[in-house]
């Protein structure tokens, strides 16, 4: 074991001496190594540096050749373009002396026509000096020969110029009104007749009475009721007479408000159908008869606007519409009158190429005031603006409701063209009736007013009493006191005669100078 120990120690002893050695062989080993790599480097180095410094040699030289080269080439091409310069530049010296030639010759030309210019231009000056001179001499010697100056001369004949012209413009004006006149004439009958044959209504004639039948006399006492109590209820109620006669089978109802008259036929034909007839029933029935006529109100109206194509009205004009169909004037009835009178409205607007639509409204509107004439003082005219004023209608509309009686002058077409169309609803044959007793007094009539005035020769009542014709003496009325007698004439007719519509008095006086050539 001791043994064992001792060659331990020993071994160790003897790595520990030769550690260091080693160490310093190793170390000794490797210096050797990197001294040998670094002069291999070094070498290596300083070949490739030569190698590069041989190389940039070359290269340099290869890039002073290229640049010599180059220089050379662009200097070759700035001859060659210098060459092409001057050889242009000399061209163009040869055109400009070329051009200063022809300028040369030129101006040499100008400076001789203008010489010459001048020298005549000395004669004219010449010439005119003579001729002003002879001018004067021979003006000098008119002015002796027809003693009058210049001035004087020319003030003769200008105004004999002027006289001739006016003759002339004169003659030409009243050749134009002519044919004005004549081609207006045509056209406006053109359109009237086109308009009236497109408008074939029918005829409607109204009373102030109204009949109902009834299914056997013995409802005549029914009705009467115990001391009249049920025909006092009736007509309290309502507003309206009943007439109950020897006629068979029938009761006459009597009120000029055409919508009461309806409200107690209709109230009526309830109760007669109802059978049940007493004061309490016929106040249900009247209130049941109001509200059916106020419906049928409305129902008429929405059938005219329909009718005519007019849309954007307000209700409440449209109702007042409706209470047209329970108004007549001298049996026409006005609610389609209104509605003729709209739809010639627009014909006639088509035709003169006016708005239509506006012209059919005015039409549509133009009596709208009769609807309130039994309940608010005032001509339907002025009724009519108010109403549509407060429904803010066009100021066109409010202007031929206006003036469509002539209440006031008509401003626009669209009033003009309502007047002819409600003139031609109105006069239409068998629009409106009249007795003929008094039609035939009312025609005698106009003609006894015109014989009542001095100077009138002759007098005919035409176009059914719409129009007067009047010849005068024209030795006792000259032209100004025709217009004084046929505004007597209109005042003395709207005093004393009740007539429909308008009038129009024409006056015609007549100078005739009658000789023979023998």
């Amino acid at each position: 074991m001791t043994d064992i120990i001792i060659k331990v120690i020993i071994v160790i002893i003897t790595a520990l001496v030769c550690l260091p050695f080693g160490v310093f062989l190793g170390i000794m080993y490797r210096k050797k190594v990197g001294e040998a790599e670094i002069g291999s480097a070094e070498e290596q180095a300083r070949k490739i540096i030569e190698d590069g410094e041989r190389t940039a040699e070359s290269k340099k030289k290869e890039a002073l050749i290229e640049a010599k080269e180059e220089i050379l080439r662009q200097r070759n091409d700035a001859e060659r373009e210098i060459k092409e310069r001057r050889s242009e530049l000399s061209k163009l010296e040869q055109r400009v002396s070329k051009k200063e030639e022809q300028i040369d010759r030129k101006l040499e030309t100008l400076e001789s026509k203008e010489e010459t210019l001048n020298k005549k231009l000395k004669e004219c000056d010449d010439t005119r000096a003579e001729i002003e001179e002879l001018k004067s001499k021979e003006i000098e010697t008119l002015e002796k020969v027809a003693g009058l100056t210049a001035e004087e001369a020319k003030a003769q004949i200008v105004s004999r110029i002027d006289d001739e012209v006016k003759h002339e413009t004169a003659q030409k004006l009243i050749e134009y009104e002519q044919q004005f006149k004549e081609e207006a004439d045509a056209k406006a009958k053109n359109i009237l007749s086109l308009a009236i044959q497109r408008c074939a209504s029918e005829t409607v004639t109204e009373a102030t009475v109204s009949v109902v039948a009834l299914p056997n006399d013995e409802m005549k006492g029914r009705i009467i009721g115990r001391e009249g109590r049920n025909i006092h209820a009736i007509e309290a109620m309502t507003g309206v007479d009943l007439i109950i006669d020897d006629t068979p089978e029938a009761i006459t109802l009597s009120s000029f408000d055409p919508v009461r008259r309806e409200v107690a036929r209709i109230a009526l034909e309830k109760l007669i159908a109802d059978g049940r007839i007493h004061p309490a029933r016929i106040e249900e029935m009247v209130e049941k008869a109001r509200r059916d006529v106020d419906a049928m109100i409305k129902q008429a109206g929405e059938r005219a606007t329909y009718d005519t194509g007019i849309h954007g009205l307000s209700l409440d004009l449209v109702k007042l519409l409706g209470r047209l169909r329970f108004r007549t004037s001298y049996g026409q009835n006005v609610l389609d009158h209104s509605i003729e009178v709209a739809l010639l409205s627009g014909m006639i607007a088509d035709e003169l190429g006016v708005d239509s639509t506006l012209a059919k409204r005015a039409g549509l509107l133009h009596d709208i005031g009769k609807a309130l004439t039994q309940e608010i003082e005032g001509s339907h005219v002025q009724l009519g603006v108010d109403i549509c004023k407060k429904f803010k209608e066009n100021k066109e509309v409010l202007h031929a409701i206006e003036a469509h009686h002539n209440d006031v002058e008509p401003q626009t077409i669209t009033a003009i063209i309502v007047q002819a169309a409600d003139a031609i609803s109105a006069a239409r044959p068998g629009a409106r009736r009249e007795d003929l007793e008094n039609y035939i007094k009312r025609l005698q009539k106009l003609e006894e007013i015109t014989y009542s005035f001095p100077g009138v020769d002759k007098s005919f009542a035409i176009q059914a009493g719409r129009e007067i014709r009047i010849a005068v003496k024209p030795e006792e009325v000259n032209d100004e006191q025709m217009v004084v007698i046929a505004r007597e004439i209109v005042q003395k007719i709207e005093a004393e005669l009740q007539y429909p519509g308008q009038i129009k008095v024409h006056m015609i006086r007549e100078s005739r100078a009658i000789d023979y050539a023998k």
